[in-house]
């Protein structure tokens, strides 16, 4: 039996993490190709905190309500949905809903969950796995062999970039703000792991590259960051450039750019067309997924929370203290 409301949490007003709050409010109901999902787990990420500060709206016509992935179970479908199963585990990437115990989801960007994963890692799988195929495999074209420079590589993007990387014979550099995080970054299989307090990135890149550079480098820094992110890269690099924690803008010499011949790319996912993310889960369903099981991917989960405590979760993620995923949990009705 399907309840009428259900608990979700709510951005009273754009603020500190004590803005955040559980309130009751109606189930959703699935539109023509869209699926309702009992909520097990949802995964916390860096935009949900800019959105609780007022800094990343949700695109028009889309819940207010934060969370961009989730795992459970579908109780219920739209007009025209006959696959996934009612009863069947899947995860999904949203626009908005997944702090909640039920969520809409287009059935495009649904995919089950891997036998080898519980619903919780399964939760914290679509919006950092989705980000980096897109711009580190599609739009950047990692290719085996090749080496890839991660920025943040403790984040829940990073670590995601790590297991990708590796599982598809990349060589992996990352960049880390302390000696655990490094560490933590090379029991993931990050080839080399670099304190970027205590050295250069662009000096240490080189060097580990004998003066190559890095063919491809996933940038969620920007800022000042470009400029060096040129001179770190190799011949014919690409920059994918997925947000800008070190600020919105760069100044850049395009000689640098013109010289090596490198690319950059920019792109965000949350306000891309339902048609884009559901290409972007057909290539993970055929390319990706089996990896789960063939290759052992796991996600890396910091620290779980239980839904009325989503507060405490963007606290731990505004410390800066979590390496790699943070998840919150539902109380099942």
């Amino acid at each position: 039996m399907i309840p009428q409301t259900m608990t979700a949490v709510e951005i009273r007003e754009p603020g500190p993490p004590q803005v955040l709050r559980a309130v009751e409010r109606p189930v959703p109901e699935p539109a023509p190709d869209e699926v309702l999902i009992q909520v097990a787990a949802a995964g916390v990420n860096r935009p949900d905190v800019l959105q609780r500060k007022g800094a990343y709206p949700p695109p028009a016509g889309v819940t207010d309500i934060p969370g961009l992935e989730v795992a459970g179970e579908v109780v219920r479908r739209g007009e025209g949905v006959h696959e996934p199963a009612l009863g069947a585990r899947v995860c999904a990437l949203v626009a908005g809903g997944g702090y909640a115990q039920y969520v809409i989801a287009p059935v495009v960007q649904c995919l089950p969950v891997p036998a080898s994963l519980t619903l919780e890692q399964a939760a914290v799988l679509p919006e950092t796995v989705f980000t980096v195929w897109h711009n580190v495999f599609e739009r950047a074209r990692l290719k085996p062999g090749e080496t890839l420079l991660v920025h943040g590589g403790a984040s829940g993007i990073g670590t995601t970039a790590i297991l990708l990387g590796k599982a598809f014979d990349a060589r992996v550099i990352i960049t880390a703000g302390s000696a655990q995080k490094c560490a933590a970054c090379r029991d993931l299989g990050a080839d080399v792991a670099i304190n970027y307090r205590e050295g250069d990135f662009v000096e240490a890149t080189l060097r580990a590259t004998d003066g190559k550079g890095a063919d491809v480098i996933l940038d969620m820094v920007a800022g000042d960051y470009l400029a060096r992110n040129a001179a770190a890269a190799a011949v014919e690099g690409r920059i994918a450039v997925i947000a800008t924690q070190g600020g919105n803008k760069a100044e850049l010499d395009l000689r640098a750019l013109m010289v090596k011949r490198l690319t950059i790319s920019a792109s965000t996912l949350r306000a891309q067309p339902i048609a884009n993310k559901g290409r972007i889960a057909a290539a993970l369903r055929e390319k990706v997924w089996p990896l789960f099981e063939t290759r052992g991917l796991k996600p890396l989960i910091h620290a779980r929370f239980p839904l009325s405590d989503a507060a405490g979760a963007h606290r731990l993620m505004e410390s800066d203290a979590h390496i790699g995923k943070i998840v919150l949990i539902a109380e099942q009705p």
